[in-house]
């Protein structure tokens, strides 16, 4: 049994109808790929679909705003994706006349394209005989090794990547890796893989040990931070309210959202009332009241958010408020988003 010759088969029969599969665009297939990142299918379609129509270049994408990028990519979340691309648009435009490197090395240079994408775009649109390894990947040749090395460790990073490399098609590497990734999406899924329709369930190790469950391994994440949001929703006469743009290298970067306090816990209203910084935020003589007893809680990867909204009626229009109405045009975080989704525009 060929490996490569009986894994196409099965994409050629098995495969997905997806829309980058249509195309050999480096363009589109960049835009795929950086997308589907740490991201399902079904959730990044709606996504690509809107990009190719806002930006159905990469002249397109490199000419608009960051603020238009982001509000587009919200609710897709990790937006350092998005302010990359953004980026690399603009190189790819700027100093490479639109035209996206050729080649696995060219393409490693571009800002946000790692050894994954770089090997994803290189195969697919220059057919360049380069393995990718994503997270489907992974879990097909751990299972079908029997390998419990991590596949988050610099080890099993680089023997995974050995592996797909050994069973790579040289001579039709798009097809290969496509379906290699197909086949982890499709076949050999994380939880109730289809082991008795699978054409390598004879040779799977994994299989054989009864040890399907238990691979791939990965290393436990870092202990998970807990912080806690308090929003100042400002609601003047004037139907102004006060949005600020985040700023650093901590989450959320570009994104806006109201007014914050964080507090190293959980407070009670009367004690998180007497904070000297919120005394000083929310001015004299405000009315206030909070919208939510019970935080929020929102969930990232390395960390726990618990958000309380408080509505804040000042004497005087705060300084630099913008009309409610143009919320909706400002990029925000999920978090924002829903808040502002179920605080229906009367309570303004």
């Amino acid at each position: 049994m060929v490996f490569s010759k009986v894994l196409i088969n099965w994409y050629l029969n098995n495969k997905r109808e997806l829309p980058w599969r249509k195309t050999r665009d480096p363009y589109k297939i960049w835009l795929s790929e950086i997308m589907l990142q740490q991201t399902r299918v079904e959730q990044g379609m709606p996504y690509y679909f809107r990009f190719n129509e806002a930006f159905p270049t990469v002249f397109d994408l490199a000419m608009a705003s960051q603020q238009e990028v982001l509000k587009l990519w919200q609710g897709l979340g990790y937006y350092s994706r998005a302010r990359n691309l953004h980026e690399t648009a603009k190189y790819v435009s700027d100093e490479l006349g639109g035209v996206f490197p050729e080649n696995f090395r060219g393409l490693l240079k571009l800002k946000g394209v790692g050894d994954y994408t770089a090997s994803a775009i290189a195969s697919i649109c220059y057919n360049e005989p380069v393995a990718v390894v994503d997270g489907n990947v992974y879990r097909v040749l751990a299972r079908y090794f029997g390998s419990a090395t991590p596949i988050n460790s610099s080890e099993g990073i680089k023997e995974f990547k050995v592996l797909a490399t050994e069973l790579l098609d040289e001579d039709n590497p798009s097809a290969f890796n496509q379906a290699l990734m197909e086949f982890g999406a499709l076949q050999c899924r994380p939880k109730n893989p289809l082991c008795a329709t699978c054409p390598f369930n004879s040779s799977c190790l994994a299989l054989k040990e009864n040890r399907i469950s238990k691979l791939p391994v990965k290393l436990k994440k870092g202990k998970i931070r807990h912080r806690y949001f308090n929003y100042l929703v400002f609601h003047s006469e004037e139907n102004t309210t006060l949005l600020n743009q985040r700023k650093g290298k901590g989450i959320w970067n570009g994104l806006y959202e109201f007014p914050l306090i964080e507090t190293e816990k959980q407070l009670t209203a009367a004690e998180f009332l007497m904070e000297e910084e919120f005394r000083e935020k929310t001015g004299k003589n405000a009315i206030i009241r909070l919208h939510n007893e019970k935080p929020v809680v929102h969930k990232l990867s390395h960390q726990h958010i618990y958000a309380r909204f408080w509505i804040i009626e000042p004497q005087k229009s705060p300084e630099n408020g913008i009309p409610v109405s143009k919320i909706a045009k400002y990029p925000v975080p999920v978090l924002i988003q829903n808040f502002l989704n179920e605080y229906e525009p009367a309570d303004y």
